[in-house]
């Protein structure tokens, strides 16, 4: 296959950032989307250019970190996949694809695709853990929890942070992946002490970030690999509306 790329190359997030075009022959059909970009630096390197910048880590569809827009979706065409997981079968020979950063005032550049996605840990470390004393750990019927309850903690545990939600809002709201974080653990007996305060918290943070308000329209849980669902944002603004009323 030979593809026809349109890549966002951008210094730092201080300079002015253009799309330049490329080419790539020899592309197997059986590769995935960041291994094609690792055949293109090959082929930059070799020339004396500077490679092209992008996030990436395990490359299974875990971590969360290869954050592309692809023909204006995030993390491309398909739906329920990573970056990493995209594989070129899913394009023509000849096609052309643009690829370009996480648009959103949060997560500024810092150099061609790769974003600063630090606002997320910081959203984290605001409220998004419980406080536990150590010791000995309890008994496993200790603590009997529901079905219903545990599978619903787990759906929204499922969230990798990938910043995918973000993307897709053209408010670039967070909304999704805060509340999913937020119900991981609200849904559970041990994340009751702190809910009120975790809520708050983690909300709060998220507005001081700079995230935009959520629009309703679906396009985070549409367009997120892991399927989070909305219902996780409408739990959220209830335990914060909550909150708000009793205190903390």
């Amino acid at each position: 296959m030979k593809i026809n790329l349109k890549v966002w190359r951008q210094k730092n997030n201080k300079a002015k950032g253009e799309l330049k075009d490329y080419k790539v022959d020899h592309v197997s059909p059986d590769m995935s989307f960041l291994e094609m970009f690792d055949v293109l630096n090959e082929d930059l390197i070799t020339k004396g250019d500077d490679p092209i910048a992008f996030d990436h880590d395990c490359r299974e569809g875990i971590c969360g970190s290869c954050s592309m827009h692809i023909n204006g979706r995030p993390h491309g065409p398909l739906a329920g996949v990573t970056t990493c997981q995209l594989h070129m079968r899913s394009f023509k020979d000849g096609d052309t694809i643009v690829v370009e950063p996480w648009r959103a005032g949060a997560f500024p550049v810092n150099k061609d695709l790769s974003v600063d996605r630090s606002a997320f840990d910081r959203i984290i470390a605001a409220g998004g853990f419980i406080s536990v004393n150590t010791g000995n750990a309890q008994d496993a019927n200790n603590l009997p929890i529901g079905k219903e309850a545990a599978d619903e903690a787990f759906m929204s545990a499922a969230c990798i942070g990938c910043g995918a939600c973000v993307a897709a809002c053209k408010n670039a709201s967070a909304m999704l992946f805060v509340s999913a974080k937020v119900s991981q653990l609200s849904l559970l007996p041990q994340g009751q002490p702190e809910a009120k305060m975790r809520v708050m918290a983690m909300v709060n943070q998220m507005d001081a970030e700079g995230f935009g308000s959520c629009t309703n329209t679906g396009a985070c849980s549409a367009e997120c690999p892991k399927g989070i669902d909305l219902s996780n944002i409408a739990r959220m603004n209830r335990e914060f509306f909550s909150a708000n009323l009793t205190g903390k």
